[in-house]
């Protein structure tokens, strides 16, 4: 599951690693949170690349009423061209989720210690993870546009934090990833494996991150090591 991720690098950064022909001012985020608004990277109608503002928590076109519908943060690999709900949009609504990073927890409830995954030091600081999109529309004109994450098997990078990851591609395929033209997911069935490993990193982070309504890069400064009680 992805359910938190951050991304501090500039707009102008976040425009040239995904080659995008329009321009998005936005401020670092370092606490990304469900039902917030959040960048992704499409295809327009022309077939360019485009950055745009959506919610995260995926609405299906069909729900009648998003205020009675839990909104799906992450779509699993393994189901994604089955499910009533993504079947759709893994066809033809695909999209690229820029990030710095993302995070999992570990430990038990009321001390859970949060974890900040993110490229390896050798690699770009950015990266890509594979989205879904859907356009609502309501009876009464309202629309809302939202975005899913996919998940995936972790890897060996990260495995030890969190039995899931999310589906990372690289720069060389999101051409493929996001040209839906063809109307149908076969194209894209070799890219929905797990990130092979050694190009992830982690360590444990604040647990001010904990509240998603915290945000700053305080977030991201390593919590003390707890002194081992004397006997």
């Amino acid at each position: 599951m992805c359910s938190r991720y951050t991304l501090t690098s500039p707009p102008e950064a976040v425009r040239s690693y995904f080659r995008t022909a329009n321009r998005l001012e936005f401020p670092p985020r370092y606490n990304i949170a469900p039902t917030q608004p959040v960048l992704i990277v499409r295809n327009d109608h022309s077939g360019d690349r485009e950055m745009s503002l959506v919610r995260w928590g995926l609405i299906p076109p069909w729900v009648k009423n998003p205020a009675e519908f839990t909104t799906l943060l992450n779509a699993r690999v393994e189901t994604v061209t089955e499910k009533p709900s993504f079947r759709g949009a893994i066809r033809h609504r695909r999209c690229l989720v820029p990030a710095d990073g993302y995070y999992e927890w570990t430990g038990q409830p009321g001390a859970k210690q949060p974890h900040l995954i993110r490229p390896h030091e050798n690699l770009p600081t950015l990266m890509a993870m594979a989205g879904l999109w859907e356009h609502w529309v309501g009876s009464d004109g309202s629309e809302i546009e939202t975005m899913a994450i996919l998940t995936t098997d972790a890897n060996a990078d990260t495995a030890h934090i969190h039995n899931r990851m999310p589906l990372i591609l690289q720069p060389e395929n999101f051409d493929l990833w996001l040209d839906t033209r063809p109307g149908t997911a076969e194209a894209i069935r070799g890219l929905l494996t797990t990130t092979p490993a050694g190009r992830l990193a982690s360590r444990r982070v604040s647990r001010e991150l904990n509240n998603p309504r915290h945000e700053g890069p305080r977030l991201h400064d390593e919590p003390p090591l707890r002194a081992a009680k004397l006997i």
